[in-house]
């Protein structure tokens, strides 16, 4: 029977992102909701931290410090999951890439090349290396944090915009793929304007209190993986 306080009982989630913003505050609503959360950063620290939240209130969470954008890291780390739980039942792609704002013609390539493989090469990587574990779960669940950018071009965010069309495509594509095969399902959130570091280093003229905190996110999140819907749901959080 499941406990309607913590509706995510049992369950195993990874959260990509997940040491600051939109994923650290998503991490810990799931582990509130009763999740044993998987935390993914690079960032060592600010991980730690959201993991001793988490365990301040009674969750359970494990930290996995690496970086999306080294070769093999996601197969190492799916290698890892893969020993220790026989399923994954939610995976949250929160990571994401903001390169400098600029024409399109003048796109820095260092940095338009880490946008691509943070949000568009490391996406493929984790699908690719979680698709069994997804597979096997009672009611799978992908959520993707994505932009409306993928779909509404804005001068000066070419690099960004095409990378997460890109993102969103692997994701849509991947929804066709498994949707007759498995109870699996994915979700393309974009999340609309929201208090996050990204969002200041975006607009630095902007008072942050003017927009939402990354927490209504995180709610909005949580009450998706509790309900049901088609092979691929799509909203905007306003």
């Amino acid at each position: 029977m499941t406990d309607i306080a913590k509706p995510l009982s049992g369950r195993i989630a990874l959260v990509t992102g997940a040491s600051r913003g939109i994923g650290a505050a998503t991490a810990k609503a799931l582990a509130r909701a009763g999740a044993h959360v998987i935390l993914v950063s690079r960032k060592v620290k600010a991980l730690e931290a959201v993991e001793d939240e988490i365990h301040a209130f009674g969750g359970t969470s494990t930290i996995a410090p690496i970086d999306l954008m080294e070769p093999d890291a996601v197969t190492r780390l799916a290698s890892a999951i893969a020993g220790r739980w026989q399923t994954l039942d939610i995976m949250v792609l929160a990571a994401a890439y903001l390169p400098e704002l600029t024409p399109t013609s003048q796109i820095e390539p260092k940095q338009f090349n880490q946008a691509l493989l943070t949000n568009v090469v490391a996406t493929q990587a984790l699908l690719a290396g979680f698709d069994p574990l997804l597979r096997r779960a009672e009611a799978g669940r992908i959520i993707g944090l994505t932009s409306s950018l993928a779909r509404t071009p804005r001068p000066y965010w070419g690099a960004y915009g095409a990378t997460k069309a890109a993102f969103e495509n692997l994701l849509e594509t991947y929804a066709a793929e498994v949707e007759r095969l498995s109870p699996l399902r994915v979700v393309i959130v974009d999340p609309g304007a929201t208090r996050t570091e990204m969002r200041a280093r975006a607009y630095p003229g902007e008072d942050p209190a003017t927009v939402k905190a990354p927490e209504v996110v995180a709610d909005r999140l949580l009450a998706l993986l509790v309900e049901g819907f088609d092979s691929l749901h799509r909203e905007r959080i306003d």
